[in-house]
């Protein structure tokens, strides 16, 4: 059996995906509303992904694996999360300790950051 090859940690290419999901985020935000009611938790689910890479970009915790993952520990340790434009808090709260949660898995991974393709 071959043994997992962890990859070093890039701060730089860990900012440069976190830029590119916020500009994503917000176009999927766009694009939710203009689909009406139908599309509301789709909009919630871009506004999480947004929250969760600015906040992390607003710490500028970055530069090590460490400071990311206790930075996402601490996102996932508040009781409700608060942002503008959301239709369902519940949803939202739901979306953000997902989306939060993938971001641990890539971190401590230190795995699929270099994907800044708008759709993931």
């Amino acid at each position: 059996m071959a043994k997992a090859v962890s990859k070093a940690w890039d701060g730089a290419t860990v900012r440069k995906w976190l830029d590119s999901r916020v500009v994503a985020a917000r176009s999927e935000q766009v694009s939710a509303e203009r689909g009406g009611r139908d599309r509301q938790d789709d909009c919630d689910k871009a506004a999480a992904e947004e929250m969760v890479c600015a906040l992390l970009k607003a710490k500028g915790a970055t530069p090590t694996q460490a400071e990311v993952l206790d930075a996402l520990a601490a996102l996932l340790d508040r009781a409700e999360f608060v942002w503008a434009g959301v239709y369902n808090d519940t949803r939202f709260d739901r979306h953000v300790r997902a989306f939060a949660k993938k971001v641990v898995r890539m971190a401590k991974a230190s795995d699929g950051f270099e994907n800044v393709a708008h759709y993931q």
